[in-house]
């Protein structure tokens, strides 16, 4: 099964390690000059040269969703529209067995694919984020192509188009189902659990005279809410208010004396937390979805 499953898939893996190999082309010129400039450039100057990088990054999400697309939805969908699957169940190979190496040999592969891709891109975003606090490691968008969560992106997606490939048994059919399960599971994830992996932490600081940093290390965080609070906790707005130290302001009136702004952040220093409990989730999901396709190719005709 090794072998055929290598002859089988060779190509495609000889054009990813190609893909690999060309970002690698531009991931370390562009990180080892992003460096030796952080060093020698005001920041100013420095995001006027590398700003534009990270929004070119953003094209790189799709790269796990390409892997699940062309490797993980033809690999049982091809076999069983072309019929080859029957000859090869005849040759004393159980389907269990057949299904269980091609989707274990593939999966190691693309393991190690996801490592190298998602830890080299956190390696060349770093110096990015420092340029805005929008553009954080935290920051959504930024946070999924980097760290060791593409790994589980890339794997579940793998794992989503094995499956798609078992219920709907033609290739192109199963990539669109790939295609629209994999955006919906990502999209619903990052807006509806990522936020609550952990209790947010509070960070407050007061509206009058408010300078310096607030209580609770905003540095790198990703803010969750905004308001703004009258002494007793009582909600005013949304958004943020100051005021000078000395002087009128315009909402003293509405706000009264120890007004304060609140918000909730997840600080920075849970970045690789979170991107731990992301791997898991999306592994966890990726274990469920190959169960579900091995059970489903013992029932296939």
């Amino acid at each position: 099964m090794i072998w055929l499953t290598w002859r089988q898939h060779r190509r495609q893996a000889l054009f990813t390690v190609l893909g690999l190999a060309a970002l690698a082309v531009f991931v370390v010129p562009t990180g080892l000059s992003m460096r030796h400039d952080q060093r020698t450039l005001d920041p100013g100057r420095f995001a006027d040269t590398y700003g534009s990088l990270a929004l070119l990054s953003i094209l790189l999400l799709v790269v796990p969703l390409l892997i699940g697309l062309f490797w993980g939805a033809p690999l049982i969908a091809r076999e069983i529209e072309h019929g080859t699957h029957r000859m090869i169940w005849t040759q004393g190979i159980t389907r269990r067995h057949w299904a269980l190496a091609k989707v274990g040999l593939l999966g190691g592969a693309v393991v190690v694919f996801a490592l190298v891709y998602g830890l080299g891109l956190a390696w060349w975003y770093q110096p990015l984020g420092q340029i805005d606090v929008r553009q954080t490691r935290f920051a959504e968008i930024f946070f999924d192509m980097q760290g060791v969560a593409p790994v589980g992106y890339t794997i579940f997606a793998v794992a989503l188009g094995v499956v798609a490939g078992t219920m709907v048994p033609k290739v192109l059919p199963a990539m669109a189902l790939t295609l629209t399960g994999f955006v919906g599971v990502r999209a619903a994830v990052a807006l509806f659990a990522r936020p609550h992996y952990m209790t947010p932490v509070a960070a407050d600081q007061l509206v009058r005279g408010a300078t310096g940093k607030p209580t609770g290390e905003l540095d790198g965080a990703w803010v969750l809410a905004k308001e703004v609070r009258r002494a007793d906790g009582t909600f005013v707005t949304n958004g943020t208010f100051r005021c000078p130290a000395t002087g009128a302001c315009a909402g003293d009136t509405e706000m009264g004396p120890g007004a304060y702004n609140h918000q909730l952040i997840q600080p920075g220093d849970r970045f690789w937390a979170f991107q731990w409990i992301e791997l898991g989730i999306f592994v966890a999901l990726a274990a469920l979805l190959v169960w579900l396709a091995v059970r489903r190719v013992r029932r296939l005709a």
